[in-house]
């Protein structure tokens, strides 16, 4: 999950299913709706008229630009919603910080759809599982274009490569940047040793006159446009690219990677309960699944799904369904606590004015 803010009315919904850019308040709910906070571009929108015909709930759909923009409105409990879809890491946080209450899975039958793969990566961070459905999974790599880059690419290496001086995108985002360096160096990416993250923020230092832009979304257009030879990218967006572009390969380095999954949970103070409960099994029906992962080409969780997907290219692609048997050292982010969490955006800080 990670995608820009867009602020969207959805017109084919009801005029009770405004997307309001700026958190729901206690004073705006009603009670035959659902409030759904998610990221920007991570849902197929003909989905949400679906839910509504089908049940008559209205939907009422805010999205975030990260995870760290959104915690703080869940925190603070001014914004009010109903189901929320954090990543890992945060969800872990979440969790550790009171703000979630736990899911009734008999009332989202559904769930059984959902691969006992992803259910166990999800008790790294709900130990108990007991707050989250994974919704859609994914790996970090390495984006190239084949007609700019000659070599073997197989490892964060190529990144520090003097020859790709203002061809190389890395990504805008503290958590992901750090991790491209520690796992090049052989270190977790959930480290907390000051000694390592130093040696980190040493190397992307050394790395910043290389960058020809920290991004988030821009890396897919740029890749997409020819404007860069190498980027650090979300499996799902490579997908994307790659459908056009076809010069474009993705590639999970050697040294490993961050493996995420993006869950829904539920904030402790959601008001309509029953009604975010039948969304989420909505969104745990094997062919719903499946139209919203052709429209969003981020990896679903869910098993079953796979045999409504009508795109072969997309139903058998490996970056999509890459076989993780085949690689080592893949780490889910946890949360690292209030403190590390401070000293590792310090550090951030200090590469990007450097």
């Amino acid at each position: 999950m990670r995608k820009k803010l867009i602020c969207v009315i959805l017109a084919a919904l009801t005029a009770a299913s405004a997307c309001t850019g700026c958190g729901i308040s206690k004073a705006e709910r009603s009670q035959n709706v659902v409030y759904v906070y998610n990221a920007g571009e991570y849902i197929d929108p003909d989905l949400l008229d679906q839910f509504t015909e089908e049940t008559g709930i209205d939907v009422v759909y805010d999205e975030f630009e990260s995870n760290e923009i959104m915690y703080p409105k869940i925190e603070s409990g001014a914004a009010v919603y109903d189901v929320v879809c954090p990543s890992d890491y945060m969800i872990e946080k979440m969790i550790k910080k009171d703000l979630l209450q736990p899911l009734d899975y008999s009332k989202i039958p559904n769930v059984k759809n959902i691969g006992d793969y992803y259910i166990e990566q999800s008790r790294s961070f709900d130990p108990e599982h007991k707050y989250t459905i994974p919704y859609c999974w994914g790996t970090v790599g390495i984006l190239y274009n084949k007609t700019m880059v000659s070599e073997k690419v197989d490892s964060w290496d190529i990144l520090w490569n003097e020859k790709y001086k203002n061809e190389i995108l890395m990504q805008d985002s503290v958590r992901d940047a750090f991790m491209v360096s520690l796992m090049d160096l052989g270190y977790s990416c959930n480290s907390v040793d000051h000694d390592e993250i130093e040696a980190a923020t040493e190397r992307l230092k050394a790395q910043k006159h290389l960058v020809q832009a920290y991004v988030v979304d821009q890396v897919r257009d740029k890749m997409i446009g020819n404007e860069a030879a190498i980027g650090v990218i979300y499996s799902g967006e490579a997908l994307y690219t790659q459908s056009q572009n076809p010069n474009l390969e993705y590639v999970i380095p050697k040294e490993g990677t961050n493996l995420w999954l993006d869950c829904w949970v539920m904030p402790k103070n959601a008001k309509n309960v029953e009604n975010g409960l039948k969304f989420l099994n909505f969104l745990c029906d094997a062919k719903v699944a499946a139209k919203n992962f052709e429209y969003i080409t981020y990896s679903t969780p869910n098993e079953n799904a796979r045999q409504y997907v009508e795109d072969e290219e997309l139903k058998n692609s490996t970056t999509a369904f890459p076989d993780l048997t085949q690689f080592h050292n893949l780490e889910t982010y946890h949360y690292l606590g209030d403190t590390a969490d401070k000293y590792l955006n310090g550090m951030w800080r200090e590469v990007k004015s450097y």
